[in-house]
């Protein structure tokens, strides 16, 4: 008869199934209204066809009908899906939880779970601090023989260290692996909420140490912080730097390394040449120094913890005059002379608006981009005054997940084309996208940038919202690279340089866009590119970061997946990720196994080897942008965008000319315009609210 501890584990067990299956019909719900909706589009724009094609049919309107139908086709088979996970806190309950279970762990259990993790090819990569973290969040749990862990086809939230026992992995009831003890499994349900693609089940009764998205989450999101406010807090102990704006020192913590010494390691020698500046963080330093024709050393200081050393790399100087060796075990916060050259920049700055009161540059997160010399389209006189019902449907144009996309025109004016999206309230607020639609909402209705599509007006009724943008019908960047197979340098070259300006529009104004990708750049009636409206745009303040899982993976950048805290650096590494695939018509991080996926990003773009093709200086580019140090990526240093115009990649292109639309397109759509409105429908009348504002849905 078992124990009252094990009686409780397995009570524990039943509920955390219970818990899964409940999740799962959940789901299975979510998906069935998903699909009736997408039937109820289908057979509504099946009917339009129908009657369409019963009439007297201009050429124009059969090419739109083909076109929308390929685009819904290529819609419908997109693999590569966005992926947003729940915006997660280190809120007090959290910590107080993570507090009592490292209590109780055994020192044996503390080292086999730290052990799993640094086998693990994903979570090796965190630091110290996390794992240790994360191993105290780990909680027990026991799975008795012939039961599941979890099984393929469900979705999850959680990962697991085996401790004792043994695990079979089978797929279509096939087994393929056995798991041991110290082996760790499920870490992708971590990242954000994805589907099971093997089977786990207890081939032993068995004990575990499990860890869910949330704990996760929290206490990395917690290291973070509490990293960057001690960071912070150093940085302000050194006298020249305390003059500095807070904005400033958070920016000063992306130059900054940490780096560890063991007792006896010498952080330099005497006569060494000199590029870095030190700040102690943890430990003490001993400083000697030899005289000339002695053999001692001559001790001539000890510093601790928030002193510093190596100052005169700031002034250039090229020759260490003392030695520096650690006592103990030392950490020190290191940044070199090349990155040094942003505190230059930044203290001249501050300086200077100081002495002056005003100045014309800024650092480059606040650097303000040129308007573009060519306005965007005022909005129709009567689009202003516009509602719902003033739309008539001519056909649908795209499916998404909560969401689908129509081509309407102004029953008073039929010349007047945009796109409707309509998104069905129900499905959003069950997948608790709330706060990401109306983030986008807020963010679009005051961008009026050429290369990002326009939010005019937004609508809603009892069961949808309605957005209403421009109509972009030249088709995405998927479908040209599906068709083409690969687009050529100079063309790669024009809509890269499209996504550069839209990202230094939204960039300036501290919005990170955060899911550059071919699918979300379209192409209008002249050619050029425009990224789309995302559930990805978020405001980021200058200095501060974001923690959020966000982006699609093969695109996401090395500090989203490891939960590092980003802003808008998160995008030059995506922008690289999309020359890469626009050159080749393949991703450089890619694969059927997410885990995979992720792995590979994470250990960076020097591991993968570039085709053939790509001209040497594509190669650098790509490589400059896909730094694994936010603060190294081309574009993200005090020159911002410019650097990235000025790379030799873009040598002869004419900038001015992009922004002033006068350079010809690699493709110019053909695009037809429909004007017969006798097939249209239009939206439900009487169901419709007068209110536009989306915040109390």
């Amino acid at each position: 008869m078992g124990t009252l501890r094990d009686l409780q584990f397995a009570l524990q067990l039943k509920i955390e199934e219970l818990r899964q299956r409940d999740t799962l019909i959940d789901e299975l719900e979510l998906e069935l209204d998903t699909k009736d909706e997408l039937i109820r589009r289908l057979q509504e724009e099946l009917d339009r066809y129908r009657t369409a094609l019963s009439l007297p049919t201009p050429s124009a309107v059969v090419a739109g009908v083909q076109a929308s139908a390929a685009q819904i086709e290529d819609n419908q088979s997109a693999k590569r899906q966005t992926v947003i996970s729940e915006p997660f806190s280190p809120d007090p309950m959290t910590i107080a939880v993570v507090s009592h279970r490292s209590c109780d762990k055994s020192q044996e259990s503390r080292r086999l779970i730290q052990a799993a993790l640094l086998k693990n090819d994903l979570l090796k990569n965190l630091d110290e601090e996390e794992i240790k973290a994360v191993t105290a969040c780990m909680r027990r749990a026991t799975i008795n023989q012939g039961c599941f862990v979890f099984q393929e086809g469900t979705s999850g939230d959680q990962a697991f260290v085996l401790e004792e026992g043994r695990l079979d992995v089978t797929k279509d009831g096939q087994k393929v692996l056995t798991f041991e003890p110290e082996d760790m499994f499920g870490e992708v349900a971590l990242l954000y909420n994805s589907t099971h693609a093997y089977s786990v089940s207890a081939q032993t009764d068995s004990k575990l140490w499990a860890i869910d998205r949330k704990s996760y989450h929290s206490v990395l999101t917690q290291c973070g912080l509490s990293r960057l406010s001690h960071s912070v807090e150093l940085l302000r102990s050194v006298p020249f730097l305390q003059s500095l704006p807070d904005d400033v020192i958070s920016q000063l913590f992306d130059q900054v390394q940490e780096t560890n010494y063991s007792d006896g390691d010498y952080v330099f020698r005497q006569g060494a040449v000199g590029d870095t500046f030190y700040i102690i963080s943890k430990g003490q330093v001993s400083v000697t120094e030899k005289k000339p024709g002695r053999q001692e050393q001559i001790v001539l200081a000890e510093l601790s913890e928030r002193q510093w050393f190596g100052e005169k790399a700031l002034w250039g100087e090229a020759i260490q005059p003392v030695n520096v060796m650690a006592i103990g075990e030392v950490t020190c916060l290191v940044i070199d002379r090349r990155k040094m050259r942003t505190v230059h920049y930044l203290r001249f700055r501050t300086f200077r608006d100081v002495i002056e009161g005003s100045g014309s540059d800024s650092p480059p997160q606040l650097q303000q981009s040129n308007e573009s010399k060519v306005e965007p389209k005022e909005d129709p006189a009567s689009l202003a005054a516009s509602t719902l019902s003033d739309f008539q449907i001519i056909r649908t144009l795209g499916l998404g997940e909560f969401s689908h996309v129509d081509l309407v025109q102004l029953k008073s004016n039929t010349r007047c084309v945009f796109a409707m999206r309509v998104l069905k309230k129900k499905l959003i607020l069950n997948s608790g996208q709330r706060e990401h639609i109306l983030r986008e909402r807020s963010i679009l209705m005051e961008a009026r940038c050429p290369f990002i599509v326009r939010l005019y007006k937004t609508f809603r009724d009892a069961d949808h919202l309605y957005s209403l943008t421009e109509a972009c019908l030249g088709g995405n960047l998927s479908r040209l690279l599906k068709e083409k197979g690969s687009i050529d340098d100079g063309s790669t070259k024009f809509y890269t340089a499209c996504v550069v300006e839209a990202l230094r529009f939204l960039h300036c104004r501290g919005v990170v866009y955060r899911d550059v990708k071919p699918e979300n750049v379209v192409l209008d009636e002249q050619g050029y590119g425009k990224l789309i409206g995302s559930r990805c745009l978020k405001r980021v303040e200058v200095g501060k970061k974001t923690w959020t899982f966000c982006g699609t993976p093969g695109y996401v950048a090395p500090e989203i997946i490891l939960s590092k805290g980003h802003s808008t650096s998160t995008d030059l590494w995506s922008l690289g990720v999309f020359v890469f695939e626009l050159l080749s018509g393949r991703l450089p991080f890619d694969g059927s196994d997410p885990l995979k996926i992720l792995t590979a990003t994470v250990n960076g773009v020097d591991q993968i080897e570039f085709p053939k093709s790509f001209r040497k200086d594509a190669c650098d580019f790509i490589q400059k942008l896909c730094r694994g140090n936010p603060s190294e990526r081309l574009g993200s240093q005090r020159n911002g965008a410019k650097a990235i115009q000025k790379h030799k990649w873009f040598d002869g292109f004419n900038w001015d000319g992009l922004c002033k639309r006068k350079l010809t397109p690699p493709l110019i759509p053909k695009v037809n315009l429909p004007l017969q409105s006798a097939t249209c429908a239009l939206y439900s009348a009487e169901a419709v609210e007068l209110c536009t504002n989306w915040e109390d849905f």
